[in-house]
């Protein structure tokens, strides 16, 4: 599959997406948007993919933003499968209950959606060099649904409304120090580390953290994480326990179930 605005390739079961806009800081539009949600949605689907990489083109910025002056739909078939809607709330959905570890490599300046987006993220590594910012209100913007209720839950509510509330910038370390990423490695060993992370991460039980994203994702999404969760421990353990196939005999042959067949 060929992209416009983004960069995709896999490697020893890592597909890395990289926003491919660096001249406009590597902020998104629609297209670049709906494409990477297009690039998670295959890497989701296919069993060989076990980490997903996002990251952005250079060594400047990972992501500023969006582009507002690209927020108008240009591709005609892409306005008649998806509409008008501007869909980065869509993205970040995705990234939550994407049933695989999504790591945000941040390898420059994160402001406004870009920090969204390393924040939504379930492991953020950033280079020392990477500067983390929130400037909606600064600029005629703001983000009151992802971009704070899940920063409050990583940075605490007085740090949440500093951030949003005062527009500074904070270095990979402050970053580090208030809980809003992971790790900092020198510019150079970036993807190396997060190659690394990556095999680590695919010698844990893939069903085990798919489990645990989808509790995390029930969290703070109401009736979809529950449901999820539900789903998942219905699916593979109790459709196959003896209450359950006693339950679905006794239905269909319209007689009592045996209870002795029923955990106690």
């Amino acid at each position: 599959m060929s992209f416009k605005d983004i960069l995709v390739d896999r490697s020893d079961g890592v597909e890395w997406i990289r926003i491919n806009r660096e001249e406009r800081g590597n902020r998104f539009t629609y297209t670049t948007v709906r494409e990477m949600i297009d690039a998670l949605e295959r890497a989701r689907r296919d069993i060989e993919c076990r980490s997903i990489v996002i990251s952005g083109v250079g060594n400047k910025f990972f992501c500023i933003g969006g582009d507002h002056e690209g927020a108008h739909v240009e591709d005609e078939e892409m306005l008649l499968h998806y509409g008008n809607t501007f869909p980065v709330v869509d993205l970040y959905d995705l990234i939550d209950k994407t049933p695989k570890p999504v790591i945000a490599m941040v390898n420059g300046y994160a402001v406004g959606g870009g920090n969204v987006l390393a924040l939504i993220c379930d492991l953020t590594i950033a280079s020392s060099k990477a500067v983390f910012r929130q400037v909606g209100p600064l600029m005629g913007s703001f983000d009151a649904g992802f971009g704070t209720w899940y920063l409050e839950a990583a940075v605490g509510r007085k740090k949440a409304k500093e951030i949003w509330m005062l527009n500074r910038k904070y270095s990979a370390a402050q970053a580090l120090d208030m809980g809003l990423i992971n790790e900092v490695v020198e510019p150079e060993e970036l993807r190396d580390h997060v190659a690394a992370l990556c095999a680590e991460l695919a010698e844990r039980g893939p069903q085990a953290l798919a489990a645990l994203k989808a509790s995390f994702h029930a969290c703070h999404n109401g009736v979809a994480g529950l449901s999820r969760v539900a789903l998942d421990l219905l699916t593979p353990n109790y459709y196959r326990s003896q209450e359950s196939g006693e339950l679905g005999r006794s239905f269909a042959a319209g007689e009592p179930p045996d209870q002795g067949k029923f955990h106690r």
